[in-house]
């Protein structure tokens, strides 16, 4: 299987630079398409859907490799080896594929330029001074919702977790693309995603990166990001004054903005 069938890897812009942008829970590429089209004068964007979600091919979704976000790094790995032989990538990750973004620099610091990092958390759950945004109790529940009513747990979710309550047609979007997911994938990526502590990777990561995290998201709280920003040593924190986990829907200006305030000074 190829990995643009796969993946259903989507390649637009004519810069002489990559970007690759990588969507997060329940979503797809399409969540995008605001943002985007800011730098296909400046970038050739990247932009895919995880396996398991959106238009990639379901039948690759194998529930012992995405046991762990390991192996959608691998994926990742692939797909930029795959379209960015000129050079090392700008990758751009919202939420839980900020983390996978992560790891994929880990394995393999050549292949990326920054990471710009959209709502990220290491951690979700509380556990001492750390402060993920939730108690153990709560992301049980939330899983037991989950797997019991899924499609309840969407409706009821997806506008909370967008947000933006001057676009109410944002989380009418979200709860649609939940519902879209298959709800057996939804729920092993949901506890993957959920029950994940990627804090220990934090101090590993020298690529430089930018945190943009919004003034009020219930899912990665502004503690979350001051979090990274104090335990990467190479990261910058940008906050966007909005109300969700979305910001490149809700606010794709100020998000293109921040962007490029980060990636400017490097020339990238």
């Amino acid at each position: 299987m190829s990995i643009g069938k796969r993946n259903n890897v989507k390649v637009s812009g004519s810069g002489q630079r990559t970007m690759v942008m990588a969507h997060g829970f329940g979503c797809d590429q399409s969540m995008w398409r605001y943002l985007a089209p800011s730098f296909h004068g400046q970038y050739r964007t990247v932009m895919f859907d995880l396996v398991g979600s959106g238009a990639s091919d379901l039948s690759a979704y194998d529930f012992d490799k995405y046991g762990s976000l390991n192996g959608y790094a691998a994926d990742l790995i692939e797909i930029v080896n795959d379209v960015a032989a000129e050079g090392p990538v700008v990758f751009v990750g919202h939420s839980v594929s900020a983390m996978i973004g992560l790891i994929a620099g880990l394995e393999a610091p050549d292949l990326f330029a920054a990471h710009i990092l959209v709502g990220p958390s290491p951690c979700y759950v509380n556990e001492g001074d750390y402060v993920g945004g939730f108690s153990r109790e709560d992301i049980e529940d939330l899983l037991r919702t989950l797997e019991s009513n899924y499609l309840g747990w969407s409706s009821t979710m997806a506008p909370a977790i967008m947000g933006a309550p001057e676009q109410p047609e944002l989380g009418v979007e979200l709860t649609n693309s939940f519902c879209r997911t298959d709800p057996e994938i939804a729920r092993h990526f949901a506890r993957v995603t959920f029950l994940s502590d990627h804090r220990a990777l934090l101090p590993r990561i020298v690529t430089p990166a930018l945190i943009l995290q919004c003034s009020d998201d219930i899912i990665a709280p502004r503690s979350v990001g001051e979090y990274m920003k104090r335990m990467m040593p190479a990261s910058t924190l940008h906050i966007i004054e909005n109300v969700g986990h979305c910001p490149h829907l809700s606010s794709p200006s100020a998000s293109a903005a921040a962007m490029r305030a980060f990636l400017e000074p490097m020339s990238l």
